[in-house]
């Protein structure tokens, strides 16, 4: 049995990053979506 998560951080910020959802439209609209919503952190 192995460790279900295995934190890797360099592919957290690539795959969930501020940036990374700044580059498509459907990203932007996440963003939007949690600024509407008040969120604290809007990406990780």
């Amino acid at each position: 049995m192995s460790v279900t998560y295995h934190k890797k951080s360099k592919k957290r910020k690539r795959t969930h990053g501020f940036l990374r959802r700044m580059k498509t439209v459907g990203g932007r609209r996440t963003l939007a979506r949690r600024r509407g919503k008040g969120r604290k952190n809007l990406t990780v």
